[in-house]
């Protein structure tokens, strides 16, 4: 018998729920990953650029899955544990329902805004060429992608944490196998890996909606709905710090992307790329702790079980801080050698690579806990205190940081940037817990 929300959690029971989050976010990670390792070993570096130039947008336009994911999953974790098992599946129904539009009309908007977005970050020639091409074909699949952040978090509210990661294994397998068949074995380059990207994603969004879609043994059903108008704008608050993370991110990545062209051209960007890509895989396992513990944190709360809650907080805050310290360590000991698998063929963007990775790394000390935090206000459904951090971690200390650090420290500003605001945000973060603890009852 699986885990239910209502239990008492140990450390062991913890990491036994989350974990299926946690290696989901991961391989999700790692097949975005892998596009950049066979575009950048068998296409150039052009076209890694062209990737790390246009991938802001395709995030930027995909946060409304994120959004909708933690803010409606929070409402419906919140109502089973108020026993209102009919309520919770028209929720879940209408979010879904809402992703779907909201995800075509976006797919077409960023086919549009595709080319006139490169113009604006600086691409010219080749570059912009790869990049309308990647852009283009990979909004085709954005609704799916929507779909599939959509359902990561309601997977773990349906008790089926492992069922989402089989599914998210089964996204990264198609990818993957796909990137080396068609960029490696048919020489398809950029077109291949965006191709593979879009076969991912749709088996990672469109399974889940037939399984949610038919009869099945979880709390969750996909079925008739009406429209909570009242429940849309909760999980639009509740979720509006993943969306104001990933929106923030999207313009401060391109923020970086700009200020890179500026100091290094092309190389900057593709070494950021690079740096990237191991940044995705490292954060993804505290994005995916946050996932899978959510829906615990929600239904206590709902549920009024104070005692649990200080339980779940304690030990959240013990597991992320010793992760913290070991992702760093192995940050430090990967930085050559994950740089020569991405950029080794060319040594001057090879040095660039290990040295900024080595600066950009202490990021890993900090920003564990300031995904948390805004996790765990989201899933105690107050959803500004979770925008406040998310808003102030991913766009107002991130920009200043980015425009203000390069003009003292040259291009070493820039990867530092990330770890100063990860800093500041954290004091805002501490601050917060320390406020709200006698509120909520966790502490």
């Amino acid at each position: 018998m699986g885990i239910q929300l209502s239990e008492h959690f140990t450390f062991k029971k913890l990491l036994k729920f989350v974990y299926p989050s946690i290696i989901m976010m991961i391989f999700t990670s790692i097949y975005s990953v892998v596009d950049g390792l066979f575009v950048s070993n068998f296409v150039g570096k052009t076209a890694l650029a062209a990737i790390n130039l246009i991938l802001p947008l395709i995030m930027g336009l995909s946060a409304l899955g994120f959004m909708m994911g933690t803010g409606g999953s929070a409402i419906v974790a919140k109502t089973l544990g108020e026993k209102k098992n009919k309520k919770a599946n028209e929720y879940f129904s209408l979010i879904v329902y809402t992703t779907i539009i909201g995800g075509l009309f976006f797919a077409v908007l960023g086919a549009i805004l595709v080319r006139p977005v490169s113009i604006a970050l600086g691409a010219t020639g080749e570059l912009l060429d790869n990049c309308v091409l990647y852009g283009r074909i990979s909004f085709i699949s954005l609704m799916p992608f929507m779909l599939q952040n959509v359902f990561q978090s309601f997977f773990v509210t349906a008790e089926k944490p492992k069922l989402g990661l089989m599914v998210i294994v089964a996204a990264g397998l198609t990818n993957m196998v796909l990137d080396y068949v068609f960029i490696a074995v048919l020489g398809f380059g950029l077109k291949g890996a965006a191709i593979a990207t879009v076969c991912g994603e749709c088996v990672g969004g469109l399974l889940p909606l037939a399984y949610f879609g038919r009869h099945n043994k979880s709390p969750l059903k996909l079925g008739k709905t009406h429209f909570y108008g009242k429940v849309l704008i909760r999980t639009c608050s509740n979720g509006l710090s993943e969306l104001m993370t990933n929106l923030s991110s999207s313009i401060v990545n391109s923020l970086y992307n700009l200020q890179l062209m500026k100091f290094a051209g092309e190389n900057g960007v593709a070494a950021y790329g690079t740096i990237m890509y191991v940044n995705f895989i490292f954060v993804a396992i505290f994005i995916g702790y946050s996932i899978g513990s959510a829906p615990i944190i929600s239904y206590h709360y709902g549920a009024q079980n104070h005692n649990e809650l200080k339980n779940l907080f304690r030990k959240s805050l013990t597991l992320i801080c010793i992760w913290a310290f070991a992702l760093f360590v192995l940050a430090q000991f990967l930085a050559a050698p994950v740089s020569k698998l991405f950029v080794g063929y060319d040594r001057s963007l090879y040095k660039m690579t290990v040295m900024g990775f080595r600066i950009y790394c202490f990021v890993f000390l900090i920003n564990g806990c300031n995904i948390f935090g805004s996790s765990f206000f989201t899933a105690l459904n107050n959803g500004p205190i979770s925008a406040a951090i998310s808003f102030l971690r991913t766009l107002v200390f991130q920009l200043s940081a980015v425009l203000l650090l390069p003009m003292i420290l040259g291009i070493n500003g820039i990867w530092s940037s990330v770890a100063v605001a990860e800093l500041l945000t954290l004091c805002v973060t501490i601050t917060f817990f320390i406020r709200k603890r006698k509120y909520y009852h966790y502490a």
